[in-house]
């Protein structure tokens, strides 16, 4: 009797040795069946996957493949479908975070630290409190900013958790970034079955919210209420899903925080707006690579490295005046035209929109830069042209240049086109909120110094744990935030419980919600900036 005990023991202790310890990225985990609890096993289209379930109840997913790995021949390619598998695989830790330059400011430099890269990144993570499939709860999908060539899904700030613990479903995940994601070349675009190249980062952002639609069911979500929501360039990926015809359908509500649109007003791409121009900056990065002699001149591309391509990239970038390194644009295929445009042509998917900015985007991107006001007259001039005295009128440099100049940063940056997409929605008769987030931090020197600066909201949005040792009324303000970005998420609308009734943006009432400790109700969104971008965009 004792011999047949040992040798069942024996037995299971070969097959647990034989079980493989991987992240999702790898191969299945267990070889021997047991007993899983409630959503922590979730079968997708491709496989199914394991999770982990709180004390909290909250189920996370992390390092879900949403598509192929885009290396090899598939760098430069519209991502391609997963490779299915049958065993269950483990999704306990964050894929990859996609190859990128490194974060340019010193300010917030530990939350951009990414030893972790790699092509391989198509990776998603999912935060749900559901207790069954099924359940039909409202879908957040989160979109980074970091201006197109960096950031992560996976960072610390957008730990999906405690949003979850508000009765939604969050998504969060990597989209390729600066080279590998927005790169055009003619060679790209003839081998490409639709004659266009680059915007794969938003091809990305449209798959992955595919893979939403056909999975999300597994994790208690409801893929006919999903809402897309981002900041930065999160934002400006919002509001080109709004004008791309491939997301049509795909989501249902969208909120862009600090977003915009990029190409309106002066914060254009050093690549262009069109795909032409976009295709010259990318064959200038092969001629710097040298691979435009040879003989097959994609094949040398992509041969090259990654980090063989950022480097090249940088240097073409830098001899390159502009505001942005590069980004989405204008292919004719997922961009019919300029976002802004398509909105003010009334052919933007119409759906519900939550929109604004922080009061002081401009601090982040000056930092601690002085200038004086002929310095400032002259940066105008190279920015704006023919505009630089309206806008030198509109932000005079006064005593200080630097303030002007965040003042202006703010205002034609981001405040202006962000009305413009307000504007917009609320004529073809969509519900929009309009808010404007304006605390500043009393405890930190380096960030009360700062503003409301650029980012600043996010940890308010997602309850960060970087608020855990705040006073009382940072964190009523940081719940009444969560609430209503998941009340908006739930029902389009973010009214509806104990926070101050939040009125929607008319045009000719231009109403909008200030965040602050005291959250009022005020009227005036930016209306002068608004009026600047227009003419300068040439919408007036």
């Amino acid at each position: 009797m004792k011999k047949v005990k040992l040798g069942a023991v024996l037995v299971i202790l070969v097959l647990l040795s034989m079980a493989v310890l991987s992240s999702c990225g790898g191969k299945a985990e267990r070889a021997v069946e047991e007993e899983y609890a409630p959503m922590e096993v979730v079968q997708l289209d491709s496989g199914p996957v394991r999770g982990v379930v709180g004390n909290d109840g909250i189920a996370v997913f992390k390092g879900i493949p949403y598509a192929a790995p885009p290396v090899g021949d598939l760098r430069w390619k519209e991502p391609q479908p997963v490779e299915p598998w049958t065993e269950i695989r483990p999704c306990l830790q964050e894929g990859p975070v996609c190859t990128q330059v490194p974060w340019p400011y010193e300010f917030a430099k530990e939350f951009y630290n990414f030893p972790n890269q790699s092509e391989d990144c198509l990776y998603l993570n999912v935060w749900t409190p559901a207790k069954e499939a099924g359940e039909k709860l409202p879908v957040m999908v989160w979109i980074h900013g970091g201006a197109f060539v960096l950031g992560a899904g996976s960072q610390s700030l957008y730990d999906g958790r405690k949003l979850a613990g508000k009765g939604v479903v969050v998504v969060t995940f990597n989209y390729r970034l600066g080279p590998l994601g927005f790169m055009a070349h003619p060679l790209l675009s003839a081998e490409s079955p639709h004659g266009v190249s680059g915007n794969y980062g938003l091809l990305d952002m449209i798959e992955a919210l595919k893979w939403v639609q056909r999975n999300i069911e597994g994790f208690g979500g409801d893929p006919g209420n999903v809402t897309v929501f981002g900041q930065s360039a999160g934002g400006a990926s919002v509001c080109c899903l709004l004008a791309s015809p491939l997301a049509k359908g795909l989501f249902h509500r969208a909120i862009v925080e600090s977003g915009g649109f990029f190409s309106m007003g002066f914060l254009t791409t050093k690549s262009g707006d069109t795909l032409q121009d976009a295709e010259r900056f990318g064959q200038r990065i092969s001629a710097e690579l040298g691979c435009d002699k040879a003989g097959d001149e994609l094949a040398a591309l992509r041969e090259k490295s990654a980090q063989d391509l950022l480097t090249a990239f940088q240097k073409v970038e830098a001899e390159t005046p502009g505001a942005l390194s590069t980004g989405p644009m204008v292919d004719g295929y997922v961009l019919p035209d300029k976002p802004q445009n398509v909105f003010a042509q009334g052919k933007q998917h119409k759906v519900p929109l939550l929109i604004g900015t922080v009061a002081d985007e401009g601090t982040l991107f000056v930092g601690k830069q002085e200038m004086t006001p002929a310095q400032y007259d002259e940066m105008l001039k190279g920015i704006f042209g023919a505009h630089a005295g309206e806008v030198a009128a509109l932000y005079p440099a006064g005593a200080s240049a630097r303030d002007a100049y965040v003042k202006m940063f703010t205002g034609l940056g981001f405040a202006g086109p962000s009305r413009h997409a307000a504007e917009c929605m609320a004529r073809d008769g969509m519900p929009v909120y309009v808010y404007r987030f304006s605390y500043v931090s009393t405890t930190d020197p380096v960030r009360a110094a700062m503003g409301a600066y650029h980012g600043s909201e996010i940890a308010f949005v997602f309850g960060s744990s970087l608020l855990d040792f705040a006073g009382s009324e940072v964190k009523a303000l940081c719940a009444s935030v969560m609430n209503y970005w998941t009340r908006f998420a739930a029902t389009g609308d973010p009214n509806g419980g104990s926070e101050p009734a939040w009125p929607p943006f008319k045009a000719g009432s231009d109403v909008y919600q200030d965040l602050n400790l005291n959250i009022t109700t005020r009227q005036g969104y930016y209306p002068q900036d608004y009026q600047l971008v227009l003419r300068i965009s040439g919408l007036k």
